[in-house]
């Protein structure tokens, strides 16, 4: 699925390739059209400053339902504030949401005339408005700085969800169970008894060290890890006369 931008009722072509030009620097390609005053143009061509293959698939509507009528999630973007009870986004609220809705269907961002923005019937076919925080004073953007903005947004949202998929997925390994610590124990105890560190009575240290392990090795591919050091240590120390075997970066087999 996929996030597409719709600029509604555009007058001047210059804002067309203004915004072609953004989507391509933020990796957007979808651009939507909705009876613009003059496309194609050379203004717009001139301003999308070589991101021509935009402009080349843009497609052109007769209306704003036709834009977005396979789309599930429509986001529109207005400067004033309205009397609808809709739901209203800020920028960063707004992307984020479209990142997630577009993993399962098309999405669209929608933008308004210049001179209005968008009306009340084309923002009565969105799910949802969007309202970029700016001065006060002067809060009217032109529409492709707002595309802009929204396209950075959109474009750092789907990083940082990319970001926490793939810390996700390096999580998602075997869980440690308690038979196989319980065998880590074992060796490092056996380990230890060979060296001056546990001379001494040796049982309160070990339940320290027990429960020290038990906060931090959560996985089997970590006690792996740590038995293939001790497995070292005894080789090292002569203990084992079993020389450990060259461990690969993302090797996780059991020490033996």
């Amino acid at each position: 699925m996929s996030v597409r931008i719709v600029m509604v009722e555009t007058t001047h072509p210059g804002n067309i390739g203004a915004t072609a030009r953004v989507m391509a620097n933020m990796g957007l390609t979808q651009l939507c059209l909705v009876s613009p005053r003059s496309f194609p143009d050379p203004a717009a061509t001139a301003r999308a400053a070589g991101a021509d293959h935009i402009l080349e698939q843009a497609r052109v509507f007769d209306s704003l339902e036709a834009a977005v009528s396979d789309c599930g999630c429509v986001i529109g973007a207005t400067a004033r504030r309205r009397s609808l009870a809709w739901p209203l986004l800020d920028a960063e609220q707004a992307a984020a949401r479209l990142v997630s809705e577009q993993q399962s269907i098309n999405c669209a961002l929608v933008f308004g005339p210049e001179a209005c923005g968008l009306s009340n019937a084309h923002l009565d076919l969105c799910h949802a408005h969007l309202r970029i925080d700016v001065n006060e004073a002067f809060p009217s953007l032109n529409v492709a700085t707002a595309v802009a903005v929204m396209a950075y947004e959109f474009r750092k949202q789907s990083d940082l969800a990319a970001s926490e998929s793939a810390v996700q997925s390096t999580e998602e390994v075997a869980p440690m169970t308690m038979g196989e610590f319980d065998q880590l124990m074992s060796h490092m105890e056996r380990v230890l008894s060979n060296t001056a560190f546990l001379s001494g009575p040796k049982t309160k240290l070990l339940r320290k060290i027990r429960r020290l392990l038990l906060q931090g090795v959560k996985t089997t591919q970590e006690v792996n890890i740590l038995r293939g050091v001790l497995t070292s240590l005894e080789y090292a120390l002569g203990i084992s006369q079993k020389q450990p075997q060259k461990r690969a970066q993302n090797n996780s087999n059991t020490p033996t």
